[in-house]
């Protein structure tokens, strides 16, 4: 009996993981290459968790640009959120489509002082 639960919940593990890379690589094509909005800018998909019931899907983007253009991304995002799921399910197959809720990797402010950051390591100065 154990073995039976253990072997489950693995499954269902490797299932979710399955669902999650492929839901990925589908959305990160679909917003790079088909998603014909102009307010959405430079985005690529960085992740995507999945909840246990498939019901909930958050999806974590690399956002480029000022925090104006990345709020502006987000909000186009989140208006096409029906065409995504729509486009997703046409590719997957799944029985249940789960809710896509979107958000970025890093906070824009975190993410302008990151690029700074790099920006000085490659030119080898330390922080003053």
């Amino acid at each position: 009996m154990i073995f039976t639960v253990c072997y489950c919940t693995v499954v269902a593990a490797h299932r979710n993981e399955r669902v999650s890379e492929n839901m990925r690589e589908e959305l990160n094509e679909l917003i790079s290459y088909e998603l014909s909005d102009p307010r959405v800018g430079e985005a690529s998909v960085t992740e995507v968790h999945i909840s246990p019931d498939f019901r909930h899907a958050y999806v974590r983007l690399a956002l480029t640009g000022e925090a104006a253009e990345q709020n502006a991304t987000l909000e186009a995002l989140v208006h096409a959120k029906q065409f995504l799921r729509h486009q997703l399910s046409e590719r997957l197959q799944l029985h249940r489509m789960p809710d896509l809720h979107f958000e970025a990797a890093l906070s824009a402010e975190l993410a302008a002082k990151a690029e700074r950051v790099l920006k000085r390591i490659r030119r080898g100065r330390a922080k003053s």
